[in-house]
């Protein structure tokens, strides 16, 4: 049937522009359906919901206990405090000369000529942390002088300048120990000149490492 010429009566156009309107309505409500779907992750009626965590990190070791917050699909966040990590133990430092303690002993108090003197050094830790330092040969020295300090006769570096290094670690009080052996001669620095036995009399043996000396320990030569 063909439909009539000329301009609509004003009931038939505003009936087809009401179903227009309405037409778009349903499909921007049919779009609007399926991006929520969407976003929900197509979750059906009933489902379980999931469960989001997440834990920020710790600050660090003398901060405020972190705290974990947990959220539901639901909306809802419960946040609970969790006990502060505990810090890692502090690297030990270098021991300063102030530090340490040097002592110096002697095997025995009187020797004959010719025979070796044998000294004993102890190190020790006299700070309240553990710290760490080269006691190598070539840091440590040991001198022989006359009993009143005026001269010395023999130094270990002398001739031995580049000994080999040796780091220890010491803990608070902890000591280490080392032993020097003398040969009983005269010696000078860059072991420059003659190298002679020492006469018989009374002599005071010091060891010393960076600034820190030990008290002269007195010994005798017969």
């Amino acid at each position: 049937m063909l439909e009539p010429t000329g301009p609509l009566p004003p009931e038939i156009y505003w009936r087809r522009r009401v179903f227009a309107i309405g037409v778009l309505v349903v499909a921007l409500a049919v779009v609007i359906w399926v991006a929520v779907t969407v976003s929900r992750g197509g979750d059906s009626p009933g489902a379980t919901a999931v469960t989001a965590s997440s834990t920020t990190s710790p600050e660090p070791a003398g901060g405020p206990a972190a705290a974990s917050s947990t959220t539901s699909a639901g909306g809802s966040t419960t946040t609970k405090a969790s006990e502060p990590s505990s810090p890692a133990p502090a690297a030990s430092g270098e021991c300063a000369d102030q530090s340490l303690a040097v002592k110096i002993s002697v095997a025995q108090p009187t020797y004959r000529t010719g025979e070796e003197p044998v000294f004993g050094i102890v190190i020790t830790n006299i700070s309240g942390e553990p710290c760490t330092r080269d006691m190598g040969s070539g840091l440590q020295r040991v001198s022989v002088h006359s009993l009143d300090g005026g001269r010395q006769l023999w130094a270990s570096t002398d001739c031995y300048p580049d000994g080999e290094p040796d780091l220890r670690t010491l803990d608070r009080g902890e000591q280490a120990a080392f032993t020097v052996t003398w040969t009983g001669t005269t010696s000078q620095p860059e072991c420059a000149g003659e190298r002679v036995q020492v006469p018989t009399g009374a002599y005071n043996v010091v060891a010393q490492l960076g600034s820190v000396r030990s008290a002269p320990e007195p010994f005798n030569i017969t």
